[in-house]
C-alpha cells in the first residue's frame, strides 16, 4: 500500500492524464455499443419459447404478430385495401385479418359471429401484424403515419419501440435532475465549494469508462443501460467521500498535502476496500441468473464496481493532490450542525428498535413471499397515446394474444383433432390452421406453395390459437399451460409454443428459480466477505440481520398496498439494496470496533453514531435521491420499480442501521466478543 501510494504521488500528472485520455476514449466507444430491447433474447437458451422461437425463425418466414391495429369505421372491401397497405410497409412481414380465418366469398351472416366479431366489429377492424425485430421504431411510426391520430395501435412491438424511444431521454432528464441534487448534498457535507466536484470527476470517469468498455461486450439491454451508470455513480460515490473526508481530517494534522494523502489512504482503504468486495461480491450473484438480464446487469455493476474503486484509490489522490490548492481556495463554514449526542438519544431507543423489527420481520418475510408480479412491462400508462389505444382497442375487441403452437407436420387427422380440442377450451376463441381454414380432406400437394407456406414448412405445422385474454396473469399463464399440456397428448416434447404469453410463462418459471439462487449467493457471499474482515462469526449475522430486515420490510410494501411488483425489479432490488446499503452497518461497525478497544459497548456505539452520523446520512440520501429519481423519470416499469424500491430500501436501511444495529451490537456484545478472534474488547473492572 505504501509503495502504491508513493507511486501515485510521485507520478500525479501522468496518472490524472492517463485516466483523462481513457475517459475521453471510452467516450467515443460507448456510440458503438448496440442497446438490446428485447426482453426475450434474454431467456434461457432452453425455455421452450427460445427453442420453438428458433426453429419458426428457421423453418416459417412470418413471425408471430406481436401488435393489434384497429381502424374504425370501414366496410370489409376497406379493410382489406388497409390491410394491403400495411403489408407493404418495410418491416411488417404478416398481416392476420377476418379474410386469413374464414372465405370472404361466404355472406358474413352464415360465418361464426364470435369468430367474425374477433376481427370486424360494430365496423371497426382489428389487425394482427408481425413486426421485424429491430424495427420496431420505424415500423410503428410508419404504422401512426398511415392510420392517423383516430385509430388505435397496440401491442409487444410498439411498447419496445416506445422503451427505445424514450430511455436516451429519460435517461439525460435522471441525469439532470440528480446530478444537481449531488451536488447539493455534497456541498452541504463538505466544507468546499468545488470538493464535490472532485468527488463526482473520480466516479464519473469510471462510469464512462465503465460504459465504454461495453463496446468488448458488443451490446447490452436498455435496463443495463438506464439502470447501471446511476446506480454505479450513486454504490461508489462512498469511497471518495471516505477518502477525501480523511484527507480533509490529516489535513489538520500535518502541513505537507502530500502525507496527509498517505495517511488518508492508508487509513481509509480498509473501509473502502470491504465496502467495494462486499458490493462487488453481491453483484456477481446477479451473474448466475439463468435469466440472462441478471447477468447483464450483474456483469456492467461488477465492472463498475472495480472501476470506481480503481478511480478512487488511484485517479482521485493524483487529481486531488494536483488541484487541493482550489479546495483550499473556495473554504465554506460547516453548514451541518455538530451530531454530538445523537448517540445518546439513539440509544434510549433501543429496545423500542429490537420488539418493533421482531414484531415487523415474520410478517414482512412471509407479505414479500406473497406480493402479485408482472413479468413484463405491464399496461402502458394512461396519459400516454399508446396507453389510451390499449384501453380504446380493449374496449371494443376486448383483449387478445395468440399463442402459436408448431407440431411436426404430416398426420392431418391428428392436427384436426387437436385444433378441435383447442378450440373448444375456455378462453380460446378461434385457431388458424389448415385443417380448419382449408381441410384435412385435401391433400397440402394439390395447393399452390403461396398457400401452404403459411401452414406448413418442411417439418412443421403452425397453428395460431387466439385468446381472449392478456398476455399475462393468472387465467393467461394458465392458458399456456393447457394448450402445452393439450399438445403434449398428441405429440409429446416435439410440440413447441411460442408468443408473448408464453414467453412471459417461461421468464416468470426462470426467475423464480433465480429469485432463490440470487438472494441465497448474495447472502453467502457478502458474509464470507465480512466474515474475512472482521475475523468474526457473529458480525456478518449481525450486520446482515440488519440490512436484510430493511430488505424484507422494503419487499413486503407492494404487498399491503394490494399493488404488483415487476418482478426483475424485485429481483435486482433483494440483491442490490443489501450490497450497496451494507456498507451504512460497515462504516459503522469499523468505528466500533474501534472504540469498542477502549470503553464499554454503550460508550463505544455512542461515540460512534456521534462520529459516523453524519458519513451514513449522506451516503443514504444520495442512494435514496438516485432511486426516486429513477421512479419520477422513468415510464419503463422496470426501471421505474427499480428507482421506487431502491430509494426506499435506501431510507429503511439507514432507520435499521442507527435504530437496530446499535442495539444488537449491546445486546449481543458479550456473544460478538466470544464468537470474534482476537477482538480485544475493553473489559470493565469488576468490583
Amino acid at each position: 500500500m505504501v509503495d502504491l501510494t508513493g507511486a501515485i504521488l510521485k507520478h500525479k500528472k501522468t496518472v490524472v492524464i492517463v485516466f483523462l485520455l481513457m475517459t475521453l476514449l471510452s467516450v467515443g466507444a460507448q456510440f458503438f455499443v448496440s442497446i438490446n430491447y428485447n426482453m426475450v433474447d434474454y431467456l434461457p437458451d432452453n425455455a421452450e419459447s427460445t427453442i420453438a422461437m428458433e426453429v419458426m425463425e428457421t423453418e416459417f418466414t412470418a413471425s408471430i404478430p406481436n401488435t393489434r391495429v384497429m381502424i374504425f369505421d370501414v366496410s370489409i372491401q376497406e379493410a382489406l385495401v388497409i390491410k394491403e397497405e400495411l403489408l407493404h410497409i418495410e418491416g411488417v412481414t404478416h398481416v392476420n385479418w377476418l379474410d386469413d380465418a374464414v372465405d370472404l366469398k361466404m355472406p358474413i351472416e352464415m360465418m361464426d359471429s364470435e369468430l367474425v366479431e374477433s376481427y370486424y366489429k360494430d365496423g371497426s377492424a382489428l389487425f394482427s401484424i408481425s413486426i421485424r425485430g429491430g424495427d420496431e421504431v420505424a415500423v410503428t411510426d410508419e404504422i401512426y403515419e398511415l392510420i392517423g391520430e383516430e385509430n388505435a395501435m397496440a401491442g409487444e412491438a410498439l411498447n419496445t419501440a416506445t422503451s427505445q424511444k424514450m430511455a436516451g431521454t429519460e435517461s439525460m432528464y435522471a441525469a439532470l435532475l440528480l446530478v444537481p441534487i449531488i451536488i447539493i448534498i455534497l456541498v452541504v457535507s463538505t466544507t468546499s465549494w468545488v470538493e464535490p466536484i472532485f468527488f463526482l470527476t473520480a466516479i464519473g470517469v469510471s462510469v464512462l469508462i465503465n460504459l465504454g468498455s461495453n463496446i468488448f461486450l458488443g451490446e447490452i439491454s436498455y435496463v443495463t443501460q438506464s439502470v447501471a451508470p446511476i446506480l454505479q455513480l450513486a454504490v461508489s460515490l462512498d469511497y471518495a467521500i471516505f477518502l477525501l473526508h480523511s484527507f480533509s481530517d490529516f489535513r489538520k494534522k500535518t502541513n505537507s498535502p502530500e502525507e496527509a494523502m498517505k495517511l488518508a489512504m492508508k487509513e481509509s482503504f480498509p473501509v473502502i476496500a470491504t465496502s467495494a468486495a462486499t458490493t462487488f461480491f453481491g453483484f456477481m450473484a446477479l451473474m448466475l441468473m439463468d435469466f440472462q438480464i441478471g447477468s447483464d446487469l450483474g456483469l456492467n455493476l461488477v465492472k463498475g464496481i472495480l472501476l470506481s474503486f480503481i478511480s478512487v484509490v488511484v485517479f482521485l489522490p493524483a487529481l486531488t493532490l494536483c488541484f487541493y490548492k482550489w479546495m483550499d481556495k473556495t473554504k465554506h463554514k460547516n453548514i451541518v450542525p455538530s451530531f454530538k449526542g445523537i448517540g445518546d438519544k439513539l440509544m434510549k431507543l433501543k429496545y423500542p428498535s429490537v420488539i418493533i423489527v421482531f414484531i415487523l420481520i415474520v410478517p414482512a418475510f412471509l407479505a414479500q413471499s406473497n406480493t402479485s408480479f408482472i413479468y413484463g412491462l405491464g399496461d402502458q400508462p394512461e396519459n400516454t397515446r399508446a396507453g389510451q389505444d390499449e384501453r380504446t382497442i380493449e374496449e371494443t375487441f376486448s383483449q387478445s394474444t395468440p399463442i402459436v403452437l408448431l407440431v411436426p407436420k404430416g398426420d392431418l387427422a391428428k392436427e384436426e383433432e387437436l385444433v378441435q380440442e383447442l378450440e373448444g377450451s375456455e378462453f380460446v376463441t378461434g385457431a388458424i390452421a389448415y385443417v380448419n381454414l382449408v381441410g384435412a380432406a385435401i391433400p397440402p400437394d394439390f395447393l399452390d406453395d403461396s398457400i401452404t407456406s403459411e401452414f406448413f414448412s418442411e417439418n412443421y405445422s403452425r397453428i395460431i390459437i387466439n385468446t381472449n385474454q392478456g398476455p399475462e396473469g393468472e387465467v393467461p399463464f394458465q392458458i399456456v399451460e393447457t394448450v402445452r399440456e393439450t399438445a403434449a397428448d398428441f405429440y409429446g416434447e416435439e410440440a413447441l409454443s411460442l408468443g408473448e404469453s408464453v414467453t412471459l410463462y417461461d421468464m416468470k418459471e426462470t426467475v423464480t428459480k433465480d429469485n432463490i439462487v440470487v438472494n441465497v449467493m448474495t447472502i453467502v457471499t457478502i458474509a464470507v466477505v465480512l466474515m474475512l474482515v472482521f475475523k468474526s462469526i457473529s458480525i456478518p449475522i449481525v450486520l446482515l440481520l440488519t440490512i436484510q430486515s430493511a430488505v424484507w420490510i422494503n419487499l413486503a410494501v407492494p404487498y399491503f398496498t394490494n399493488s404488483s411488483l415487476v418482478f426483475v425489479g424485485y429481483l435486482i432490488v433483494s440483491t442490490v439494496q443489501l450490497a450497496a446499503t451494507v456498507d451504512y452497518g460497515i462504516l459503522l461497525m469499523e468505528t466500533y470496533k474501534g472504540y469498542r478497544k477502549q470503553m464499554s459497548p454503550v460508550a463505544a456505539i455512542k461515540k460512534a453514531l456521534d462520529e459516523k452520523m453524519f458519513s451514513i446520512i449522506v451516503s443514504a440520501l444520495i442512494l435514496s435521491s438516485v432511486g426516486f429519481v429513477l421512479w419520477i423519470t422513468s415510464s419503463n416499469p422496470i426501471v421505474s420499480s427499480v428507482g421506487l424500491l431502491l430509494g426506499r430500501g435506501a431510507l429503511l436501511a439507514f432507520v435499521m442501521v442507527i435504530c437496530l444495529l446499535p442495539a444488537l451490537l449491546v445486546l449481543f456484545d458479550k456473544w460478538i466478543r466470544k464468537t470474534t478472534y482476537k477482538a480485544n474488547y475493553h473489559e470493565e473492572e469488576k468490583r
